[in-house]
């Protein structure tokens, strides 16, 4: 069985560097998120474990033969490679210079291996039409698959006027964007997720529940502000089981019907025709029925999120789920070559 995982990440440390004054600002608990503690709670060592913090972004620095090691060592056979370093927080004046090297660096590495591993652009969001530029050049000159963001663009999120641009150049280069999660909103973090132990309110506002709600959001406010009617061809991609929202999407059709939302369609369909889910190495057979029942075989792509998860027990999860042999083939490879065109 081939297998193609779309969440696994690298770090440049350029964007990293530049991006630390805000991060220490806006969220300086961040570093609790995998302290010491967390990641020695290891889980059986068939399924993924936390990867302590300074030994994630090691193995994350290396886009060469540590990372192709690890996958073959694990049996996985392409990672579609985004960068977890926040490209928004870049100072202005450096955002463009900063995310076409990181781009550069990912499409040498995709170059010296390139039936093993493809990626994602980072954008300068900051300038959204230099974003624009940034796409079009990582997509038609680098090769690369799309793009992810980690969190939001900027104070908004990407239903803003102002990055409809960007969303117009995804929808014209048909590639998707990965939505991946990032820290809340300080006012938000202050007022839903502090005053608990230190390593408890970092936990629960990132990994632990509101990193994930966010990113929930975040899908939900491009789909009720009409974004997908206005760009057809635009495709999201939707981590941990989709950040929630699957669970909700009847409650939503409720709630919020198309004579609410003016949209043509409900909330679900939707969902079902512009976002792809991936698992984010949350190994849950209870998860995995869910989204196959509601969401359906043909838009999950597999995800380990390496290296902040460990590859343990990745292909012995998918070959032991009660499916067909088809759908096994759909969803660890077949829906990436058919999303990404490889």
């Amino acid at each position: 069985m081939k297998l193609i995982c779309i969440e696994e990440h690298a770090v440049d440390q350029a964007i990293a560097r530049a991006a630390r004054p805000v991060l220490q600002r806006d969220a300086p608990y961040m570093g609790l998120q995998s302290s010491p503690t967390a990641a020695t709670q290891k889980r059986a060592s068939d399924r993924p474990s936390l990867v302590e913090l300074s030994e994630a972004i090691r193995l994350a620095d290396d886009l060469g033969d540590g990372r192709i090691q690890d996958m073959d060592q694990h049996g996985i056979d392409m990672q579609i490679v985004s960068y977890s370093s926040p490209a928004q927080l870049v100072p202005d004046e450096q955002a463009v210079v900063i995310a076409r090297a990181a781009n550069d660096r990912l499409a040498e590495a995709v170059r010296a291996n390139p039936t093993r591993l493809n990626g994602f652009a980072a954008l300068p969001w900051q300038d959204p039409g230099a974003a624009v530029d940034e796409l079009g050049r990582a997509v038609g000159e680098l090769g690369l698959k799309g793009a992810m963001i980690a969190g939001r663009p900027g104070d908004t999120f990407l239903d803003d006027p102002k990055y409809a641009p960007v969303l117009d150049k995804f929808d014209e280069l048909a590639v998707p964007i990965y939505l991946h999660p990032f820290y809340p909103l300080p006012q938000v973090q202050q007022a839903y997720y502090a005053g608990l132990r230190p390593e408890v309110s970092a936990q629960f506002a990132l990994g632990g529940w509101g990193w994930h709600h966010e990113a929930g959001v975040h899908v939900l406010r491009l789909i009720l502000s009409g974004a997908f009617e206005r760009f057809p061809n635009l495709q999201v991609i939707s981590g941990h089981w989709g950040e929630m929202v699957p669970f909700y999407l009847q409650r939503l059709d409720d709630v919020l019907p198309p004579g609410v939302t003016g949209l043509s369609m409900t909330i679900t369909d939707t969902y079902r025709n512009h976002v792809w889910v991936t698992p984010s190495g949350m190994f849950y057979e209870p998860h995995f029925e869910f989204i196959r029942t509601v969401i359906g075989i043909d838009r999950l792509i597999w995800a380990v999120d390496y290296p902040y998860l460990s590859l343990d027990g990745t292909r012995k999860f998918l070959e032991n789920l009660p499916i067909t042999e088809d759908e096994l083939h759909t969803i660890a490879h077949l829906n990436a070559e058919r999303l990404f065109n490889l």
